[in-house]
């Protein structure tokens, strides 16, 4: 009876915790760091917001603040004083960057040796955090072993080698969800809940597979911000899952004048979302342009949605220009703001939605081959 109350006073303090924004510090401790560190960076997202900002150590200790109203990730990493030579010292991942999972409270946050070798305590969440990784470690040590053989097969241009190996990543995403699906299965309340259910979602949700998960999960969990927010996100997946009839919308074009989707209506139309900055994106145009050249016709085009950032219009049209981009584009230069993709639940690009001439919703997020098959397949 006493651990029942005990678990039900947890969870009561986890769901007030998450109505009202509450103070935490992190205490930091740098012991035996080799490199003379400057300063010590910090960076989370809570609410839709981005915070960013260093302090400077001082006698090997730092300490920063906050209000969050849930556990959250912070990465924090260092800068180091420059070389004798007075020239940067390059940041390493492996030794320079740390993850800790924070809540309200003070919580003591050691480096030894190496920035990246933390310890952590008065945080139950970076516990369950350090739990979870443990369960993680398999699969992210054959993903690490694959990333290598990909980067080697890319500098060999050994292209069937590229190949199989993206279905080995396939294979090893897959095996991924399966770890996070299962630790939420017995950890629904879990502080880190939402972040295993965003991690075992991607970028892409399937919401016929993430609805019931998250359904199951602890009402407190579901009632924390991040909770709320990706109800809204399982919502927009529905809208625009395959099958769905594909949401209006109306964007300036690069002279500035109102292009809707519906205006395409009798064609088939590959929204696609991408930037100029985004290097996969302009990696994946020539195939694009292909499709466009090949089949435009006979009745498809593009209608490309850029994400490309306030004041940077010069860098888009650039970009449309030297990729030879002759179909409509649009953007309010917004960047992740942009409202098409905030509409369409965009959280990666490149991204795309093949839209028939009745205006339904096809196919998504094809490319290369899978869209001269997929378009070879309509224009038979």
């Amino acid at each position: 009876m006493k651990k029942l109350v005990l678990a039900l006073l947890v969870l009561a303090s986890f769901a007030a915790n998450a109505q009202e924004a509450q103070n935490f510090t992190v205490n930091g401790t740098l012991q035996n760091i080799a490199l003379p560190v400057n300063k010590v960076c910090y960076s989370y997202r809570a609410d839709g917001v981005t915070v960013r900002d260093s302090v400077a150590p001082k006698d090997g200790k730092y300490s920063f603040s906050g209000k969050i109203a849930e556990p959250l990730m912070v990465t924090i990493f260092v800068r180091y004083k420059n070389d004798a030579e007075g020239k940067p010292i390059k940041m390493f991942q492996p030794r320079d960057y740390a993850s800790v999972f924070v809540a309200p409270g003070a919580i003591q946050v050691s480096s030894v040796d190496s920035f990246s070798n933390v310890k952590v305590k008065g945080s139950s969440a970076h516990e369950a955090y350090l739990a979870l990784t443990e369960k993680t470690k398999p699969v992210n040590d054959k993903m690490q072993a694959a990333n290598k053989d990909y980067s080697a097969a890319y500098q060999a241009k050994d292209a069937a080698k590229m190949k199989t190996l993206d279905a080995t990543f396939d294979a090893l995403d897959a095996e991924m969800k399966e770890v996070y699906k299962g630790y939420l299965a017995t950890n629904n309340n879990s502080p880190i809940a939402m972040y295993a259910l965003g991690q075992m979602a991607g970028w892409d949700i399937n919401p016929e597979v993430v609805e019931p998960i998250y359904k199951a999960l602890s009402e407190p969990a579901r009632a924390t911000p991040s909770g709320k927010a990706f109800a809204e996100k399982i919502v927009t997946a529905k809208k625009t899952a395959v099958g769905a009839m594909a949401m209006d919308f109306t964007q300036n074009d690069t002279l500035d004048v109102p292009v809707s989707l519906s205006s395409f209506k009798g064609k088939y139309v590959l929204i696609d979302f991408w930037a100029s900055w985004c290097g996969p994106c302009r990696q994946e145009n020539p195939n694009v342009v292909k499709a466009f050249q090949t089949y435009n016709a006979k009745g498809f085009t593009v209608l490309g949605v850029s994400l490309d950032q306030p004041g940077a219009k010069d860098k888009w049209m650039k970009a449309i220009h030297d990729d030879n981009l002759t179909w409509t584009q649009v953007s309010d230069l917004k960047y992740w703001d942009n409202q098409v993709a905030k509409q369409y639940g965009i959280q990666a690009i490149p991204q795309n939605f093949l839209v028939d001439p009745a205006g339904k919703i096809i196919a998504k997020n094809i490319r290369g081959e899978e869209l001269s098959s997929k378009l070879a397949t309509i224009f038979k």
